[in-house]
């Protein structure tokens, strides 16, 4: 007999408990019957429906990536860099990029790497654009590049052919395709530069400057191998028609223009070097030349073959044993020249008896900077330069080297110049420790030479005692309350019939050494005990400040024998930059430097 169970209650819902599509209500594929529809699940239309949401993703996320682009934009444009106008941000770049003498190609290209906004205002901005370099190995496309972009801006010129060893040979066809490729833009010229091995190539090339150049102020033409024999002695057409009304600075090197004044007129700047033989300019055209230029600023004469001495007429001096030094050459015109503004001038190697002719036709009330190099005997131009300082002479910097020179002009010169601030003696023979004491403490009655003098140089003087350095440092020191003799009550009343002395000539003549205080340094100590500073009064420091010289800051003793390691050492304690050569030790480290 079959029992019969109550239904137990189960957990899931059963097909006739499920409401009815009737009510309203969709079923669902995972609530439906077990036999599904296939074409509802089928692996194409699942594929479908992922690439639909698939792609409904893509566009929300550029939609997202649009909106973020714009409020990056939105928070840029907040900046005050962003706000910037146009030709300011020029200007910045132009003052980065052009601040130098050389253009700075990587602070250009990093400002091109950016934005898109500044390389915009940087390829529009034309003055950014106009140094053009050319050379053996520089890319002819920069150059066009930098002509196109440099619109109507004034371009600055460059072409570097030098002969070097890592560069080969220079072809004169290249020279040619580079001057034929800024030969359009003769009329934008503002500085032209030109470096070409031979006289040949530079005539080649400057051919190609028939036009007229009206905005032209620097043109520097220089031949590599001076030294060289060649039949280019002719110089080639005028150049630029000699149309060069803004013309300030020019320099020569072995090129020969035939001295065509139009290319030496009204100058600011005038360089000649390179001249040999029949090539080297007379003291007529050099003459010619400056009274040209009355406003010229700068004068450098290097490297040229001295005038004939046959055309010399000697002038009587007051001395007969100086007549040979007033050796000048005949000029037709004897008048003086008033360069009322040549700040510098430099003379290298340039011929002694031209040098002293045009020195002593010259009037130079402004001149602070002078260089006397390879000359011979130079007295003669300092004597010129001591009848120029009786009436004004601001002199600051003086460079000898390698010249000949009289003691005691050289003496009374210096007694001139109370604003010379850098003096350079190198190799000059003639300069003995009796005219460097000049430059120690003068005596009572005389003032101090030089007072202003912070750099001395003494390269290759090797007749200069150490003493006589050590004196002249120690006595420019600045003052120092305990570095003089106090006032005592003897030297307060002094009596009648002897005159009031220091403590320190006191002892000195005593043969005692004056008692110096801890805290006094060994140098004023040294000072006061070598008579440097008795000649002072004995009263407060600030009455010592007054009239006192300027410290030594520098000094270069290179090639100075007689100074041992242990001066050098001294010197350091009171003079902030002291060269001296390098001294290797046995392991062949340097040891002095």
């Amino acid at each position: 007999m079959n029992a019969t169970y109550p239904d137990k209650p189960s957990p899931f819902p059963r097909p006739q408990d499920v409401p009815s599509t009737s009510a309203g209500f969709s079923r669902t594929p995972w609530l439906s019957s077990p036999r599904r529809n296939a074409a509802n699940l089928s692996i194409p239309h699942l594929r479908e429906a992922l690439h639909s949401l698939e792609s409904k993703m893509a566009t929300l996320l550029s939609e997202r990536d649009l909106l973020e682009s714009r409020l990056e934009q939105a928070v840029r444009l907040q900046s005050p860099v962003q706000r910037v106008p146009n030709d300011l941000l020029s200007s910045i770049f132009s003052i980065a990029v052009l601040d130098g003498e050389e253009e700075d190609s990587i602070t250009l290209s990093n400002l091109m790497l950016v934005c898109r906004y500044w390389r915009e205002v940087a390829i529009h901005t034309p003055m950014l654009w106009t140094r053009i370099v050319m050379g053996t190995h520089r890319s002819v496309d920069r150059a066009l590049l930098k002509l196109d972009r440099s619109r109507s801006a004034p371009l600055y010129i460059c072409l570097d052919f030098s002969p070097r060893m890592e560069h080969g040979t220079v072809s004169t066809e290249s020279i040619v395709t580079a001057m034929d490729l800024i030969r359009p833009a003769i009329w934008r010229w503002k500085t032209f530069h030109l470096t070409v091995p031979s006289r040949p190539q530079a005539h080649v090339a400057l051919t190609r400057c028939r036009e007229q150049a009206p905005l032209l102020e620097v043109l520097s033409i220089r031949v590599a191998h001076s030294m060289q024999e060649d039949h280019y002695s002719t110089p080639p057409l005028p150049l630029f028609e000699r149309h060069t009304p803004r013309l300030r600075s020019s320099s020569f090197t072995s090129f020969n223009f035939g001295w065509d004044i139009a290319l030496l007129s009204n100058l600011r700047v005038l360089k000649l070097g390179g001249y040999w033989n029949g090539f080297s300019p007379s003291v007529d055209v050099i003459l010619k030349t400056l009274r040209a230029c009355p406003q010229l600023e700068e004068l450098v004469l290097r490297n040229m073959s001295d005038v004939d001495p046959e055309s010399c007429a000697s002038l009587i001096s007051e001395s007969s044993e100086q007549q040979d030094d007033f050796a000048l050459a005949r000029v037709s015109d004897t008048r003086t020249i008033q360069l009322p503004r040549l700040r510098k001038a430099s003379f290298y190697y340039s011929g002694n008896l031209r040098t002293r002719t045009v020195f002593s036709l010259l009037s130079f009330p402004a001149l602070e900077r002078i260089e006397l190099c390879y000359l011979d005997n130079v007295s003669p131009i300092l004597e010129c330069l001591r009848k120029q300082s009786l009436t004004v002479l601001p002199l600051r910097h003086l460079r000898i080297e390698s010249c000949f020179l009289n003691e005691l002009r050289f003496a009374r010169l210096l007694q001139r110049l109370p604003a010379l601030n850098s003096l350079e003696l190198v190799d000059v023979e003639d300069v003995t420790s009796n005219l460097m004491r000049n430059f120690a403490a003068p005596p009572v009655s005389q003032t101090w030479v030089c007072p202003k003098l912070a750099t001395l140089s003494l390269e290759g003087c090797t007749s200069i005692e150490w003493e006589t350095i050590r004196s002249i440092v120690e006595s420019r020191l600045p003052p120092h309350s305990r570095a003089f003799p106090r006032q005592t009550a003897r030297q307060a009343s002094p009596s009648p019939a002897r005159p009031a002395v220091s403590s320190a000539s006191v002892s000195s003549a005593s043969g005692q050494r004056p008692a110096v205080s801890s805290s006094t340094s060994s140098a004023s100590a040294f000072a006061a005990t070598a008579h440097i500073l008795s000649h002072q009064p004995a009263t407060s420091s600030a009455s010592h400040a007054v009239g006192r010289p300027v410290r030594i800051e520098s000094m270069d003793l290179t090639r100075c024998h007689q100074i041992s390691k242990e001066m050098v050492q001294w010197l350091r304690m009171y003079v902030a930059e002291v060269k001296c050569e390098t001294v290797k030790s046995v392991w062949g480290e340097p040891s002095l430097s």
